[in-house]
């Protein structure tokens, strides 16, 4: 992993917390969770707050997820909505924090001039054994506090507040007068500034979890589609009468239900000239045989000239291999006749030839999907799929390590949004969105 992190293919971008009254908050917030103090006098963190120095420190990946759901959160700046969230068992987690940061934003910078916000982002359940706990999830809660108390002082002072309005005798009780005046020195005048987060619940749509192998859930107006591996517990057995299950290794039907409901954007000249996609796969899939059966070659040479003379050496490898001949002649259909005639593609092929639907919903979750069924293409799968290809790389030769690094550096890090926007047909500045 030193590579990645050199490169900052993992833990890039986090924000770094070095000043003294920001690292007492957020240790009164692992104090709230029962967790040891940090000693650190430096640490990054993501958008949660979670940190892998502090992790590292406690020897514990999981400190802000101990059991996979209710994911704790850290925020000590309203900068934090900027970052990318580097650990997480739920797609959606990212999703929420925005929504959290865009349902609360003034109070979130009001508070974090004096305080810090920490909790939970509470679900219904508190561990996940089987499939009926995960679908059980259909919306989520914020449960917030604050290191310095900010929340619960603001609150006990609009009740005195109150108290003041409605009695007649409120104006001489003294101590209650100066209670008032201790409280809004530390609070400040809540009439002007709301200090109480008031959107804090939201639903919980389609996803992805890190249970069981990767459960994806998809939730449309009347129905919900399960994808996942058919040994999961649960699987076909959890609401049978209104929960439909797709095992993951059944690709005809992944197309079917993808394409049926809008998710799938079907392979057109209009998209896939353009993007280059076909010839991005095609070139990914050579390299990634590269990585199997040669992993000595001098990749670091790997430009267009040595890429062909070690094709034109192997051909009969590539043409086992079957993918690139494949995207070879889908190119030459797209450029002939502007589209591919699906049903005459073979079933376990289709999904290489598709991306999801820019202007759906899911788009970033039919990516990911996507980018599961395809390994080869290592970039999909750190853009979509960032647990999967960090599983994939400690199974990579130390070349092609020192590749996977330089194609990610070169390419996607110089310009994430562009090249998402040229690919996938992404908008956007958000990571995991």
């Amino acid at each position: 992993m030193k590579r990645l992190i050199e490169s900052e293919l993992i833990y890039g971008r986090l924000l770094p917390v070095r000043e003294p009254h920001l690292i007492a908050r957020y240790n009164k917030a692992l104090d709230a969770f029962g967790l040891p103090e940090t000693a650190l006098e430096e640490f990054r963190i993501d958008m949660t707050g979670f940190s892998p120095e502090i992790a590292q420190e406690l020897d514990d990946v999981q400190y802000l997820d101990p059991n996979g759901v209710n994911r704790r959160f850290v925020v000590l700046t309203p900068d934090q909505e900027n970052l990318p969230v580097v650990h997480t068992q739920f797609s959606n987690t990212a999703g929420l924090m925005h929504e959290f940061f865009d349902g609360n934003r003034r109070v979130i910078h009001a508070i974090t001039i004096k305080d810090a916000l920490f909790g939970e982002i509470e679900d219904p359940v508190a561990e996940v054994h089987d499939i009926e706990d995960l679908l059980r999830i259909e919306e989520v809660r914020f449960r917030v506090l604050s290191a310095e108390d900010i929340l619960g002082k603001a609150a006990q002072l609009r009740t005195l507040v109150d108290r003041l309005k409605t009695s007649k005798d409120g104006w001489r009780d003294d101590a209650m007068l100066n209670r008032m005046v201790e409280l809004a020195r530390q609070t400040g005048d809540i009439r002007q500034n709301a200090l109480v987060p008031d959107k804090l619940v939201f639903p919980h749509q389609s996803y992805w979890a890190n249970h069981f192998g990767g459960v994806f859930i998809f939730r449309d107006d009347r129905t919900t589609t399960v994808i996942c591996d058919s040994h999961a517990p649960g699987f076909r057995r959890s609401r049978p009468w209104e929960v439909s299950y797709i095992d993951a290794g059944d690709h005809a039907r992944i197309f079917d239900y993808l394409s049926k409901s809008g998710r799938l954007q079907l392979p057109r000249a209009s998209w896939v000239e353009p993007s280059g996609f076909f010839e991005h796969r095609a070139e990914m899939a050579v390299f990634d045989l590269i990585g199997k059966v040669d992993p000595e070659a001098g990749l670091d040479r790997a430009d267009r000239v040595w890429l062909q003379t070690w094709m034109h050496r192997n051909a009969g490898l590539i043409a086992e291999q079957r993918i690139y001949p494949f995207l070879q002649e889908s190119i030459r259909e797209i450029s002939a006749t502007g589209q591919i005639k699906m049903r005459e593609v073979r079933e376990d092929r289709r999904l290489m030839l598709c991306r999801a639907a820019p202007d759906h919903p899911d788009q970033w979750l039919v990516n990911r999907l996507l980018a599961r069924l395809a390994p080869f293409d290592f970039v999909s799968r750190f853009i979509f799929d960032k647990q999967g290809f960090y599983e994939a790389y400690e199974g990579y030769s130390e070349g092609y390590r020192a590749h996977v690094v330089k194609v990610l550096s070169e390419t996607y890090l110089k310009d994430k949004a562009a090249l998402r926007a040229r690919l996938y047909g992404l908008e956007g500045n958000r990571d995991d969105a």
